[in-house]
């Protein structure tokens, strides 16, 4: 008798289990996750509008200001090491009391700088502390309550990040000269107290067994699927946000646009992220899996960031923003329910969510600004930073294949 060979598709990470939380009160769950996310991703998805002033205003340079970026995205992952453990022993509702706190008192302060270490201290260190200890969390919590149809769920809640980064901008857009930039802020800051108390009135997270464990997996690292995966994802990360961080000024500086179309291709990379993050999400759910549909998407990023080199008209470049849009936002999206699909205790998705999104800190602490010295070593000319954000991705991709291949063969 034949054996029909082992695939891909013959090995998608689904499972058909009904769900822990079905109905209205799982779906609140994804609402909560969602408001957490624009909190923090969405916020943050609008630094390319922040970067623009800040090197106006401070008399910085692209790189430095990248800094503060990559600082805050850093700590927005870092910490997950932290709080996905905490939120395993029972203490999510402490975490988003303290991670809000951090979040809004950031932007309060980001309001009042006026120098680049106040910067560095309110929007970078201040406020990733908030982001990094939320993140975490709403990723869990929609992991626990969804097996079935769980990087649908997922998505939705990641559709936060896209939506925060239309509305930020769009906001300042409108108030900026109206009230001027530190009370714009300040309206940011008040939307996220906001949102904070709806986050804590519908909340309700799975408990378990409130047992003592490590802050890191590092055990996890063992498993070969688990290993490589972490790197690839590193790699990809790596490279991958670079975009967010210079498309503003690339359009400015290379294409000759305005700073209103800069700030339009900005909103352009958030909205291409709905679509981009729900489309695929359905169909990994629907048919394929995250993993399997993650990866096209990651080879995608890859050779658009090599095509940005050949980008030379304002019609192109609006195009390219938008394509490579919809590839980064499914990544991103698909990245953490690919990551919660690879772990088989319920009890540690905290945990091993925490570990991996602690890899991925260190590249999102040193791509950017490595991305801005790159463009300093060119002239000014951001080619040699294309360079890099594409193989940089296309290393993560051959990674994450190997690892789905480990995975395959159930190592």
């Amino acid at each position: 008798m034949l054996h029909k060979a082992p695939t891909i598709f013959s090995h998608v990470s689904q499972t058909t289990a009904r769900p822990y939380g079905h109905g209205q009160h799982a779906w609140s769950q994804v609402f909560v996750s969602f408001l957490l996310v624009l909190n923090g991703f969405g916020y943050f998805s609008s630094f390319g509008l922040f970067e623009s002033h800040w090197v106006e205003v401070l008399h910085s340079t692209d790189s430095d200001v990248a800094w503060v970026g990559s600082l805050s995205l850093f700590l927005l992952f870092m910490l997950g090491s932290l709080s996905g453990p905490l939120m395993d022993r029972g203490h999510f509702r402490s975490i988003v009391i303290v991670g809000c706190s951090f979040q809004i008192l950031g932007a309060f302060t980001t309001s009042a700088v006026t120098s680049y270490w106040q910067l560095i201290l309110a929007q970078g260190l201040v406020q990733g502390i908030g982001n990094g200890l939320l993140f975490t969390p709403c990723v869990a919590l929609v992991s626990l309550y969804f097996t079935k149809n769980r990087a649908f769920a997922l998505s939705l809640a990641a559709c936060g990040a896209p939506i925060g980064g239309i509305i930020f901008p769009l906001m300042a857009q409108q108030l900026t000269g109206k009230i001027g930039y530190p009370w714009t802020i300040r309206i940011f800051g008040f939307i996220m107290l906001f949102n904070t108390i709806l986050i804590l009135a519908l909340s309700r997270p799975r408990k378990f067994k409130k047992d003592k464990r490590a802050l890191l997996d590092l055990a996890a690292f063992k498993e070969p699927v688990y290993l490589t995966f972490s790197i690839g994802i590193f790699f990809t990360l790596w490279g991958l946000y670079i975009a967010y961080f210079y498309t503003s000024t690339y359009g400015r500086t290379e294409i000759g646009i305005s700073e209103s179309s800069s700030l339009r291709l900005l909103i352009v990379l958030n909205a291409v992220g709905i679509p981009g993050r729900v489309i695929p999400a359905f169909v990994a759910d629907r048919w394929f899996g995250p993993f399997n549909t993650m990866l096209p998407f990651v080879v995608g990023c890859s050779i658009m960031l090599l095509a940005w080199m050949r980008v030379s008209t304002a019609g192109g470049f609006y195009a390219w923003v938008a394509l490579y849009g919809i590839c980064a936002n499914a990544v991103q999206t698909l990245f953490p329910s690919t990551t919660a699909s690879l772990i088989t205790d319920p009890s540690k998705t905290g945990q091993r969510i925490g570990t991996v999104f602690s890899v991925a800190s260190l590249a999102c602490l040193t791509g950017p600004p490595l991305a801005g010295v790159l463009i300093g070593v060119g002239g000014g000319d951001y080619i040699y930073m294309q360079l890099y954000g594409g193989v940089s991705v296309m290393i993560g991709f051959v990674l994450l294949c190997v690892s789905r291949l480990f995975q395959i063969k159930g190592m």
